[in-house]
């Protein structure tokens, strides 16, 4: 028993990183992702690795299905949900934010709200095809449905993607510590003027608190408009870090105390910055343990 246990275990950590990423995907939530994970295990250790042909097919279709059964659940959270939701952040290595575009864009805070507005087995779908390739075949297994039915999902859910996330541009990772450095220095000095220039004319902030009190409830659009709150929220007892969350270039808002106030992570296209993504919601980051390895 403890040789098969042993063998089971060893297969399925050795495709741990990329099993997150799929639940993490799907899910949008470092924390749903790791109970999925801990779940997928627990059935997995119940199976008969004599009949299983493909290790990883069979991984990520028993994660897929767990992570539909758990979306279903954290959907009903979400419509009593106070604010803007956006994903829970997820800290990346660097190496794994620039080895891989696809990867990175996949995981980007723009494409996971893009994500959220596809219905679930959509979500499954195009995760599953358009980012880790699993034929569709694999992919019916995974979510009940034909291999016909997986095809014209997969097709909606493409159209449906490229139309909202129109471009993604790779920014050279100098540029991109450069203009965060620069947006950080003039967050900190109230540089209004700095701001709006680092900002694109049709800059969006959206911002979710889970209704803590002061964080805005609805975006805010305008370089202007963006540029002043940041100014007027700005604390002389908050310190910065900057950080890599989910494959961008982001900033950790901490006390003196070292207690983490918030994640903002920055969106650049053409030198400018288009949006910003503020994490203010306790819960999410506490998800925030250090960075994760991702792969596909």
């Amino acid at each position: 028993m403890t040789a098969r246990l042993d063998d089971h275990t060893e297969r399925f950590t050795m495709l741990r990183p990329l099993l997150f990423t799929i639940a993490y995907e799907i899910l949008g939530s470092v924390t749903e992702a790791d109970d999925v994970l801990q779940d997928s295990y627990l059935n997995w250790a119940k199976v008969d690795l004599a009949a299983v042909r493909d290790t990883k097919s069979y991984l990520a279709q028993l994660v897929t299905r767990q992570a539909l059964k758990a979306q279903r659940t954290s959907a009903r959270r979400r419509e009593s949900y106070v604010g803007p939701w956006l994903p829970e952040p997820l800290l990346l290595d660097d190496r794994d934010a620039s080895a891989d575009v696809v990867l990175a864009e996949s995981v980007s805070m723009a494409m996971l709200v893009v994500l959220e507005t596809l219905t679930p087995d959509e979500r499954a779908v195009f995760v599953l095809h358009d980012v880790f390739g699993f034929d569709y075949a694999e992919i019916s297994e995974a979510v009940g449905k034909s291999t016909a039915a997986v095809r014209q999902i997969a097709h909606r859910a493409r159209e449906h993607v490229h139309a909202r996330r129109k471009r993604f541009d790779p920014v050279d990772s100098d540029q991109a510590a450069e203009i965060t450095q620069q947006f950080l220095t003039a967050a900190s000095t109230g540089d209004m003027a700095g701001l709006v220039a680092l900002l694109a004319p049709d800059v969006v902030t959206i911002t979710d608190g889970g209704g803590l009190p002061g964080a805005a409830r609805r975006p805010l659009v305008g370089a202007e408009r963006v540029a002043g709150a940041i100014v007027r929220g700005m604390r002389r007892d908050l310190r910065f870090e900057i950080v890599t969350a989910n494959g961008a270039p982001a900033v950790a808002l901490r006390t003196d105390e070292d207690q983490l106030l918030g994640l903002v992570t920055l969106e650049i296209h053409d030198g400018r910055i288009t949006s910003l993504y503020a994490i203010a919601n306790p819960d999410k980051l506490a998800a925030l343990d250090g960075p994760r390895v991702i792969t596909r």
